[in-house]
């Protein structure tokens, strides 16, 4: 029997990176979810498909082969056998997934990969709808969030860490709540807790805080049971 975890919450919140340090301490395999919604969007990009044409970017998802490697605590996603995980978060990338994200049979083609790939093994997998609708049945589940302004501060650090661009970090708040206004209002799988999951508010603690308060939960039910 294998052991699902879902973590949801809205950009800049931390939740990839809390994830993979989940998956890691409790030797789990790992899947970004998000990461497979940005991949069909440079897909999307480079192949100059009109983002404005559902029909052209489902065509496209469904003819894409997605390979998503987890091995000795690194993620790498693969597009019809192209290694594209560092090209994931340039600014074109950032300015659309959205958009992408919101296409329903976009979704529910990623939704069938997603699921499956959990199927297989002891996983844990973060986004905006694993919870509610990628894995409603999680043995865990929590929803991890922060205030606008440090998940925005969160973000331009990233920026300027991995140099992927210029910008204020002005610009990088009125992304995040433009990200979150899409993410939360859009017709299908929005973003929102599940009823089941517990709230992680990380606004004021470190990485470490918030992997052990997690880690307390799951222990605490894994010995418990």
């Amino acid at each position: 029997m294998t052991i699902s975890i879902a973590i949801d919450g809205p950009a800049g919140a931390g939740k990839s990176t809390i994830a993979r340090l989940l998956a890691e301490e409790l030797n789990f395999a790992y899947l970004d979810s998000g990461a497979m919604y940005r991949a069909v969007t440079l897909k999307a990009i480079e192949n100059e498909v009109d983002l404005n044409k559902d029909t052209e970017l489902t065509q496209l998802v469904k003819g894409l082969e997605l390979d998503i490697i987890y091995q000795n605590n690194i993620f790498r996603i693969y597009a019809d056998g192209r290694d594209i995980t560092d090209k994931l978060r340039i600014a074109a990338v950032d300015n659309n997934v959205s958009r992408v994200a919101q296409i329903k049979s976009v979704r529910d083609e990623l939704v069938k990969k997603q699921r499956e790939i959990a199927s297989k093994q002891n996983i844990v997998m973060d986004g905006r709808d694993i919870g509610t609708r990628v894995l409603p049945n999680a043995d865990f589940k929590f929803y991890i969030t922060a205030t606008v302004q440090e998940r925005a501060h969160r973000r331009y650090k990233d920026i300027l860490k991995n140099n992927e661009r210029e910008i204020d970090f002005k610009d990088v708040k009125k992304e995040i709540i433009q990200r979150d206004k899409i993410d939360s209002t859009r017709q299908h799988s929005p973003l929102k807790k599940a009823e089941d999951a517990v709230i992680v508010e990380s606004t004021n603690l470190s990485i470490k805080e918030v992997l052990k308060k997690i880690l307390n939960i799951i222990e605490g039910s894994l010995n418990y049971g």
